[in-house]
């Protein structure tokens, strides 16, 4: 099946890795209303390739991983993308799939994560960047915030002293702090950054998928509240007790009208 053609974005699916690149490299490989839309679709495509094992996030070009959100329209008041219609900016709902996408999400930080591409990063599952690699948040010092996901994940990560830190003064750090703070799983050299995604897909891809789907959920589960709960609930639900023979006795028994044998479910 050919893949979908998109505007700010590139997708390709490679053997078990869906490759999502954030291709406005002129910007800063920031996101748009459109960028975040069409990175939603192409994470719901992976979702359902049942060959896929994980995906990748990306920018493009070798400065910039994301600058975070193209807010162009925000400071108008009548802009109507961000306040009519119910059309707001999208990201929660692109930081909430990755949240609860049954693959593993790996960001590939080749360069600058500022702002809402620190977001970015850090609701990925894992964050593997090169040497270079800068990250930095700069809401309050342009007039902007990120008060939910930015805040809770990124406390999470480094602890709640450091992430005000982060939050509240805008420093850089370079990759080396960035790990040191718990953003960043593993550094490597540039021209080794995608060679090393690939090996760490390929570790992954040996991996149970159930099992990795069934961890992500739990993590997501003590955010999500009822949504979280539910999503564990239903996976056992399915994966699990619809092969039960407790599950098909009463199916069966219900189905037909009778009584259920219990012997088939009572120990």
């Amino acid at each position: 099946m050919p893949e979908p053609q998109y505007e700010d974005i590139l997708f390709e699916r490679d053997g078990d890795i869906a490759w999502l690149t954030i291709n406005r490299e002129e910007h800063g490989n920031t996101f748009s209303i459109t960028t975040v839309r069409e990175m939603i679709d192409a994470l719901e495509i992976a979702r359902r390739d049942r060959h896929c094992r994980s995906v990748v996030i990306r920018g493009a070009g070798e400065r910039f991983f994301c600058l975070g959100g193209d807010h162009s329209g925000a400071h108008d008041g009548d802009d109507e993308e961000f306040f009519h219609y119910g059309t707001t900016f999208p990201v929660v709902d692109l930081y909430d799939l990755i949240d609860k996408h049954s693959k593993p999400v790996i960001a590939m930080v080749n360069g600058f994560a500022v702002g809402g591409g620190n977001v970015l990063a850090t609701v990925c599952d894992l964050t593997i960047a090169a040497s270079t690699a800068v990250f930095r948040q700069v809401g309050p010092s342009m007039g902007s915030f990120d008060a939910g996901f930015g805040t809770a994940y990124l406390e999470e990560a480094v602890g709640r002293k450091r992430a005000k830190e982060i939050w509240y003064l805008n420093r850089r750090y370079t990759a080396e702090e960035a790990k040191e703070l718990g953003l960043v799983n593993e550094i490597v050299p540039p021209e080794q950054l995608e060679e090393r995604v690939r090996q760490v897909c390929a570790d992954l891809a040996d991996r149970g998928p159930l099992a990795i789907a069934t961890l992500k959920a739990s993590f997501h589960a003590r955010h999500a509240g009822v949504a979280g709960l539910s999503r564990i609930a239903l996976d056992l639900l399915s994966q699990q007790y619809y092969r039960t023979e407790e599950s098909k006795e009463l199916g069966r028994a219900f189905r037909e009208k009778e009584s259920p044998d219990k012997k088939k479910f009572w120990r």
